[in-house]
């Protein structure tokens, strides 16, 4: 499983979905890559897939895609109004994606 966490510099969340992905990661058992990706230009959101920082990607999905904003040089606010993406919707993407890779 690859994750990945696109930010821009000096984003105060990501160190703390970081944080969450790591931990999470821990609770479930689960081994994954973890690549952290600092975006210093304007990104082009349809080619880049980062939609506001931070972005969290798992096996290359977006894990709240309902939330992707199409100006990727701001701030990104997950469904709960929060700058950093739940646990349960981490969980879910995790899961999804331990299925996922469960099935090939």
């Amino acid at each position: 499983m690859k994750i990945e966490v696109i930010s821009l510099p000096g984003c105060p969340n990501h160190q703390p979905t970081l944080d969450r992905v790591n931990a999470l990661l821990r609770s479930e058992a689960v081994i994954a890559e973890v690549r952290e990706i600092l975006v210093d230009s304007d990104p082009d959101p349809q080619s880049s897939g980062f939609f506001g920082s931070p972005t969290v990607k798992v096996n290359g999905k977006d894990v709240e895609p309902l939330t992707a904003s199409r100006d990727g040089i701001s701030c990104r606010i997950y469904a709960d109004g929060k700058g950093v993406p739940s646990e349960a919707v981490l969980k879910l993407a995790i899961r999804s994606a331990r299925e996922e890779e469960s099935l090939r």
